[in-house]
């Protein structure tokens, strides 16, 4: 880019304590300005992704009938059967519990304790009735009258017998553990097992009412161990997806919680307020302004600095932002940023470009929802459009770029059709890859077309000048280079040479190459109005200079300079053309004339300051570039024998003068800038001036002849 704008502030080395202490850009006079306008872009950026990325949203209520038939706008997890699928495979998950081996030991105890009672009363020495009378007041609750006859009168062999039975019983059931809920099937179990066993009916009757209350649960829940296999098993079901176009409910429909739950998880309900979005998206926004805003501190000062160039940027950014949510209601494949790419690496420079395209592609992911071929197709093609017009040579070269990123566009279509869904022969895919194919040509085409038809809109609105406008102005049809052309001839080769040399030059030290040669060609343009005061239009040897004093010599020679300026402003020339035109003698002597006024003036106090060029010096390195190149060509048609070496010291000698005078003390060019420069011009003049064969004329004429004889010789006499 080459921005007409204010004076740029002086680039710094930088570093992070630097950024911290580097605040006193907001003392500057425009900080309300850019504040502003920054506030301004960053509610416009807001709003409009605020506005793309709701759905249209609807208000239902459950039990009551939907108004309208909703489809999913994109896939999200359903939460209502999810949650249900958890809770049934949770609920399959069976309880844990801890088998307590003591209840077991307890039990035997106590059944042991009440065989020992029976045994310790049968041998008193007492009645039978008072022995029952004891043995009842020993297990009130276990015993009645008829039960303790029993014991008491029964064999201690067959109680012993039965005891034995009964604690093999006991181990059987509690080994395979009795849960609470199961008890009572335990001690039925118990209870069918006692009466089964061989002994009189009597006595298994009584024992197993005896034994039944002895049966306890030995099997104790455990809730942690059960709640972390439950949650193991709710981790373990994979979410429900919603498909993006699935049918969420049909008009007329009874609006259920289920209905309700896909809604709010499209976010298709209506709510208050959204203030997870609205606070996640401005911290994001936040940030993303934040590393610009710094990035053009560091690396753009001259837009940072600027108003009108930073709400140009902002405009273009507002549009691309625009036409990419447009481009939503058709297809993603139609997100044209590499229109507002071209535009930016055209009005600003490539490097910013790349920048605001990182920036678009983080947009994309929040408009369509993170759509990664979206993404990628933004991102690539962003690049590709920024490389293509990074170096324009012809306007063409705009319209070549939309053809790349089209093709560009096509690669990232098949490759991410082939990634993410595999080649199929199906209807559904075939119709989809080539609409998207065709997507992608019409995307790079149509932000060519856009990018052509608003760049003169945008270069006229705020006075700027392009690589685009400086290609037209090297166009040879211009009015000023042809009438450059017809009344100046000699002085206009001399521009087209300075031209190539300041380009060559230009190139080697990395100035702009293309605004170097245009103001070769317009650096000379006031020479159009006394075109034979100046050497290379004197086709005689009939000097006008002859006839005139040295001071009003040097008046006309300086006077081209104004008379450049105001021939360029008449013709709306861009500014930085015409400080080409200003700069390109910058306060140089006019050397000729002085001396000839100091010795034919016999004048010893001639005041030099009346020999020079009113200037400015030339201010940047494209400036500087012309002048040294103006000299360079002048002097070296005037060498006699112009070999490659004396050619090499002439540069370097004029280069060395320009520098011993102060010319190129407000340039940015370096010693090393100088040496490359002295390198490329020798290169390029030295082909132009290369040695010739001096052929002898009698040589030349005999050899003619010789020519002509052959001819008649071998083709016979002409008619």
């Amino acid at each position: 880019m080459i921005p007409n704008t204010p004076q740029k502030e002086p680039k710094k080395s930088f570093s992070g304590f630097q950024l911290l202490s580097g605040f006193n850009f907001l003392k500057k006079k425009s900080l309300w300005q850019r504040l502003l306008l920054t506030l301004a872009l960053f509610v416009v950026v807001f709003l409009i992704l605020y506005l793309s990325v709701l759905p249209d949203r609807v208000t239902l209520e459950v039990g009551r009938p939907s108004h309208t038939t909703i489809y999913a706008p994109r896939e999200a997890v359903d939460p209502y059967t999810t949650e249900l699928l958890k809770e049934e495979a949770a609920a399959a998950v069976p309880e844990a519990f801890d088998v307590e081996p003591a209840i077991l030991d307890e039990i035997t105890r106590e059944f042991q304790d009440f065989t020992a009672g029976i045994y310790e009363i049968r041998q008193m020495e007492v009645s039978e009735e008072e022995k029952i009378e004891q043995l009842i007041q020993l297990f009130p609750q276990e015993l009645d009258s008829q039960q303790a006859e029993v014991f008491i009168k029964t064999e201690r062999s067959e109680l012993e017998a039965l005891e034995y039975d009964i604690l093999g019983i006991f181990q059987g059931i509690m080994e395979q553990g009795v849960k609470e809920q199961g008890l009572e099937n335990a001690r039925r179990q118990v209870v069918q097992e006692v009466n089964l066993l061989v002994y009189q009916t009597e006595l298994t009757d009584s024992m197993a009412e005896v034994v039944k209350p002895l049966v306890r649960s030995n099997m104790l829940y455990n809730e942690e161990v059960t709640q972390r296999a439950r949650e193991a098993a709710r981790q373990e079901v994979e979410p429900v997806k919603i498909l993006k176009g699935t049918r969420i409910i049909s008009e007329g429909e009874t609006v259920t919680e289920a209905h309700m739950a896909q809604l709010e998880a499209l976010g298709l309900q209506r709510t208050l307020a959204d203030y997870n979005i609205i606070l996640g998206l401005a911290l994001m926004l936040l940030a993303i302004f934040l590393v610009g805003g710094i990035y053009l501190y560091i690396h753009e000062p001259e837009v940072f600095y600027s108003p009108s160039l930073l709400l140009l940027l902002s405009i273009i950014i507002i549009i691309t932002l625009v036409f990419i949510v447009a481009a939503k209601i058709i297809s993603g494949y139609l997100i044209p940023i590499a229109m507002g790419m071209i535009l930016i690496t055209v009005l600003f420079n490539s490097r910013l470009a790349i920048l605001l395209n990182v920036i678009f592609a983080i947009f994309i992911g929040i408009i369509f929802g993170g759509e990664f071929r979206f993404i990628v197709m933004g991102l690539m093609g962003g690049l590709v459009a920024a490389y293509s017009v990074a170096r324009l040579y012809q306007r063409s070269d705009l319209t070549k770029a939309g053809f790349y990123v089209a093709l560009v566009n096509v690669l990232i279509v098949v490759s991410t059709f082939l990634f993410f869904s595999g080649f199929k022969l199906e209807y559904e895919f075939i119709k989809e890859l080539s609409l998207g194919m065709v997507f992608g040509v019409v995307n790079g085409l149509f932000s060519a077309v856009m990018a052509i038809g608003m760049l003169p809109y945008l270069e006229s609105g705020f006075g700027l000048t392009t690589a685009v406008s400086l290609l037209e102005l090297a166009n040879p049809n211009q009015p000023l280079l042809k009438n450059l052309l017809i009344k100046a001839p000699g002085t206009y080769h001399h521009s087209i040479i300075v031209a190539n040399l300041a380009e060559a030059a230009a190139e080697v030290v990395g100035a702009d190459p293309l605004l170097s040669r245009v103001g070769a060609y317009y650096h000379d343009i006031g020479k159009i109005k006394r075109p034979y005061f100046f050497i290379e239009n004197q086709l005689v040897n009939d000097n006008p200079h002859n006839k005139i004093s040295a001071s009003l010599s040097t008046l006309i020679i300086t006077a081209h300079v104004k008379d450049g300026i105001e021939m360029a402003r008449e013709a709306r020339l861009p500014e930085i053309i015409t400080d080409f035109i200003s700069q390109h003698h910058g306060t140089n002597l006019v050397t000729y004339f002085y001396h000839q006024a100091t010795e034919k003036e016999k004048k010893e106090n001639v005041a030099e300051e009346n020999f020079r060029y009113e200037g400015p010096k030339p201010q940047t390195k494209e400036a500087a570039i012309i002048m040294i190149a103006d000299s360079v060509e002048a002097a070296v048609r005037a060498m006699s024998k112009p070999t490659s070496g004396r050619v090499e010291g002439l540069i370097r000698k004029i280069i060395k003068e320009k520098l011993n005078d102060g010319q190129l003390d407000e340039s940015d060019l370096t010693l090393k800038d100088l040496d490359k420069m002295a390198d490329a011009m020798t290169s390029i003049l030295s082909g132009i001036f290369h040695s010739r064969i001096e052929y002898p004329e009698k040589d030349l004429k005999a050899e003619i002849e010789r020519k002509g004889q052959n001819g008649i010789n071998h083709k016979g006499p002409s008619k």
